[in-house]
């Protein structure tokens, strides 16, 4: 009597896939990144100087590899896919994917932050997989909110070595891909976006120490100097008040004189 295997229950078989074992990867490595204060801008509004947190992890195996790039606001809450850059490596197909497929999403806007994670991304993948075959993908849609950001949007990815282009004369719907992971550019504006190490952040934060102590005693000086002139002006009116009082008294008795 032979036995039939039985066969997958329906449950079983509509079972979803699983995560990625590196999909809940949290960062390792931290550095802290100045964004430089930059003229007031229309659309993104106030750009005063702020300090940010750069998160990194990396993972690697046979198959894959993967950078995973985040980056912290002080005092804001984002949501998970913003501030959030994964480069993801395919050993198998020699391919190399940046980003996922909702595009790249950075807060604050027009810092530098973009191109600056970008830019972290390629050198990652250039020191390595420099021969590996780049992934292109569409451009959504939504990020064209208008002509000036879909020409930034544009600007960005060409500097770093992408290629755009258009499947429509609106240009609504377009597309960015690259030949090889060589070929694009590990360069960002260090003017916006600069990166600190934790020396470079103790010796600011002495120098900073340092000026509000000068500060202080600056300003314990002028409390001094202010307590005085305020002692001299109240001897000043004093004095000026006993000299008005003097004057009329002699004016009365003058007038007094000349009536007798």
């Amino acid at each position: 009597m032979t036995e039939i295997d039985p066969q997958p229950s329906a449950h079983e078989a509509e079972q979803p896939p699983q995560p990625h074992p590196w999909e809940n990867l949290t960062a390792e490595q931290f550095q802290l990144l100045r964004l430089a204060p930059l003229p007031a801008d229309r659309s993104s509004g106030l750009r005063p100087l702020r300090f940010v947190r750069l998160g990194r992890i990396e993972r690697h195996s046979d198959e894959q590899s993967l950078l995973r790039l985040s980056v912290e606001v002080p005092g804001q809450r984002l949501r998970r896919e913003q501030n959030l850059l994964e480069v993801w490596a395919d050993h198998r197909n020699r391919e190399v994917r940046f980003g996922a497929d909702k595009g790249l999403q950075v807060e604050p806007l027009n810092r530098g932050l973009g191109r600056f994670l970008m830019a972290q991304g390629i050198a990652w993948a250039r020191q390595r997989w420099g021969s590996y075959s780049v992934e292109g993908g569409a451009l959504a849609v939504k990020d064209v909110l208008s002509e000036e950001a879909r020409q930034r949007r544009d600007h960005f990815l060409r500097i770093q070595g992408f290629e755009v282009e258009y499947q429509d004369l609106a240009q609504v719907k377009a597309s960015y891909s690259a030949s090889r992971v060589s070929t694009l550019n590990p360069e960002w504006n260090h003017d916006k976006v600069q990166q600190l190490e934790l020396l470079e952040c103790a010796a600011m934060l002495q120098q900073a120490d340092q000026n509000l102590h000068e500060q202080q005693v600056k300003i314990t000086k002028l409390e001094q100097r202010i307590g005085v002139l305020k002692r001299e002006d109240s001897g000043l009116r004093f004095t000026i008040a006993c000299l008005v009082a003097l004057a009329l008294f002699q004016a009365g008795l003058l007038i007094w004189i000349a009536t007798r």
